[in-house]
């Protein structure tokens, strides 16, 4: 994902032509994309305070702050701080495509905070709970993050390591619609 040419304010033919070709939108898409960004983001840049503000619309009965920062961090392939157009465009382009692989791949990336290429039970636990905020879910009984991370990890952890791959990850969740619906809901 992180492939994204960087995009300002304006848009150049190469620009527009590589961002095309990367996102699958046709080069009037992109335009279009760019200029409601720009409408959005006057800069060109969605800094995390506005990406958090415009994101907890969609949730305002549950708590998105945290689920948001790995959301942001998952779009901000560059570390910047920042979302930039092409980030943006890229990202949107994932979520909003029919292949629930590439769906699942992209889910695996928010997932694997540290960057290692795996997913920890920890690191699982931070987004379950995330998670279970944004939705305002209860977190007792067995209904809790830690009991849903264990079910999750047996399930898919098929060489006992403790750790999920990207193709554990991803297989897993295929091969489960419970698991898939939980973990990439737009995946489905």
């Amino acid at each position: 994902m992180g492939n994204s040419p960087p995009v300002g304010k304006t848009l150049s033919d190469s620009n527009l032509e590589e961002l095309s070709r990367l996102s699958g939108f046709t080069q009037d898409q992109v335009r279009e994309w760019h200029s409601g960004f720009l409408k959005d983001c006057p800069s060109g840049k969605l800094n995390k305070k506005k990406f958090i503000e415009v994101y907890k619309q969609f949730y305002p009965s549950g708590k998105a702050e945290k689920f948001c920062e790995y959301v942001f961090r998952t779009f901000d392939t560059d570390s910047s701080g920042n979302i930039d157009f092409g980030e943006f465009l890229i990202a949107i382009s994932i979520t909003a495509q029919q292949d629930p692989k590439k769906k699942l791949e992209w889910a695996f990336s928010m997932y694997d905070i540290d960057r290692n290429g795996f997913i920890e039970k920890k690191e699982m636990k931070k987004i379950m709970d995330a998670i279970y905020d944004l939705l305002g879910e209860e977190k007792k009984g067995s209904n809790n993050p830690e009991s849903k991370v264990e079910q999750i990890f047996s399930k898919m952890d098929k060489n006992s390591d403790k750790k999920l791959s990207k193709e554990e990850f991803v297989n897993g969740c295929l091969a489960d619609d419970h698991l898939r619906k939980l973990l990439a809901p737009s995946a489905t």
